[in-house]
Parts: C-alpha cells; sequence; structure tokens
C-alpha cells in the first residue's frame, strides 16, 4: 500500500513538472544588467533638443514667458527648483546622478536640486485621474532584454525649461549598457517625448553617462519650489498692471 502511494506521489510530482517545463521561465533578476552606482555626463554624447517642432501653442506660451523673465535673469534653478523630466535626465548642470537598483523598483537621485525618480517595476496600473501631475512625472518600467524601457507621464506643464513640453506629454527612455574605446561602462539612453499640445512630431535625443570612480559620492543639495513660483506671480502681477495702466 505504502509503495503504490509513494508510487502514485511520484507520477504526480513528475506530471505537474511536465507542465510547468512546458512554459518558459520568468527572467530572473539576476537576468537583468545592474544599473546600480553613481553616473556622470559624457562630454559631447547629447544630442542637441530640436527648438524647431513647435506647434503654435507652445510657441506662444514659450514666448510669453521669456517675456515676462526678460532682463530679470532669473531662473528655476536661481530659485532652487528642479528642471524636471526631461531636462533632469538631459541635462542637470553635469551634475552626476546616482541608481539604486532592486527587482520592484529603480530609484534615480539627480545631486542637481536632490531631484528624486522613482521607476516602478512591479507591474502596478493606477488611474491617471488619481495621480498630481508633477516636473518629474510619474514613472514606470520594463525589461526588453538587456534594455530598460521607462515610460514617464503625469507631468506638470514646463515651459521654463529648454525641453518644454505640456501637460498630455509622454516621454519613453530606453536604458542600455555599453563602453567606449577606452572600455569605459556607459550608460546610453534613447529619449522619445511625444505630446501632441506642443510638438509637431515625437521629439527623440540621446543622453550617454559613463560610471563614476568608485570613491565619487554625491553631495547633498537644498532646494525650494514656492519662491520662484511666487516670483513669478509677481512678475504676471507686475505686468497685468503696466497693462492697465496703458
Amino acid at each position: 500500500m505504502m509503495y503504490r502511494s509513494a508510487t502514485r506521489f511520484a507520477l504526480s510530482v513528475s506530471a505537474v513538472l511536465s507542465v510547468l517545463l512546458a512554459f518558459p521561465t520568468p527572467a530572473s533578476a539576476d537576468d537583468e544588467p545592474d544599473l546600480t552606482g553613481i553616473w556622470r555626463s559624457f562630454p559631447g554624447a547629447r544630442s542637441p533638443w530640436p527648438g524647431d517642432s513647435y506647434t503654435d501653442e507652445a510657441r506662444t506660451k514659450i514666448d510669453a514667458y521669456q517675456a515676462l523673465i526678460e532682463g530679470t535673469g532669473a531662473t528655476p534653478g536661481g530659485f532652487c527648483v528642479g528642471t524636471g523630466m526631461p531636462g533632469s535626465m538631459l541635462g542637470s548642470g553635469g551634475y552626476p546622478m546616482e541608481i539604486i537598483q532592486r527587482p520592484e523598483q529603480i530609484t534615480i537621485i539627480y545631486e542637481a536640486h536632490t531631484e528624486l525618480r522613482r521607476v516602478y517595476l512591479d507591474g502596478r496600473e493606477v488611474d491617471p485621474n488619481e495621480l498630481i501631475p508633477t516636473r518629474n512625472g510619474f514613472s514606470t518600467g520594463r525589461w526588453d532584454g538587456d534594455t530598460l524601457v521607462v515610460t514617464t507621464t503625469s507631468l506638470k506643464e514646463a515651459v521654463d525649461q529648454r525641453s518644454a513640453h505640456s501637460d498630455e506629454a509622454e516621454i519613453v527612455a530606453r536604458y542600455r549598457l555599453g563602453a567606449d574605446d577606452d572600455g569605459n561602462k556607459l550608460l546610453i539612453a534613447d529619449l522619445t517625448l511625444t505630446d501632441p499640445r506642443f510638438y509637431t512630431a515625437p521629439v527623440t535625443v540621446t543622453k550617454t553617462w559613463v560610471a563614476a570612480d568608485p570613491d565619487m559620492r554625491m553631495l547633498p543639495y537644498e532646494c525650494t519650489e514656492p519662491d520662484w513660483e511666487d516670483y513669478i506671480d509677481d512678475l504676471r502681477r507686475q505686468a497685468d498692471a503696466g497693462d492697465a495702466g496703458d
């Protein structure tokens, strides 16, 4: 009796294993490239931002903003306001960034303004109506072989950065590892911004970073945004008062 039971158990296990092996095994975290570490901008390895594909709405809003700050020398960074996507990714004034990678999330910290981005890899689905638009938006990611594909939405409209966009912008960035001629480890990202309100066609640029020396560390950079918004509001009030007096 015990022999027959043991035999049936062995056959059952064998059958289950046969079914499981019939399906592909999900890639483990060990199969994915490790992007962890501090990265600094690779000199001269960024595509220029195309500024000739703005829509009429975009040009009107950008021109109005430029007229508002003309002669002041004011910038968001001067008021400790982070650039926001995609500028934080493409520029950041040459400051380094740090990537912390876990199976369910990748965290990106830009030293400039201590801008923080979380890329969720756990397949979560979030109702867009429940998200508050921000300068860096909401990012989810997935692995396509050796390439990390990150989609960013829920962006706040921004005309105060060189890569202006509306709140309907969607950014898809594809990150991959590489190496230069000297064998230095590179992180290369191809970024495509789609924004039918601000651009007549999708905009694609490439940004490259090089792995920092092992002894390099990130430094603190404290920032606040309200001062900048108050300053712009003051300029608008002054402009409106001037128009009313004419």
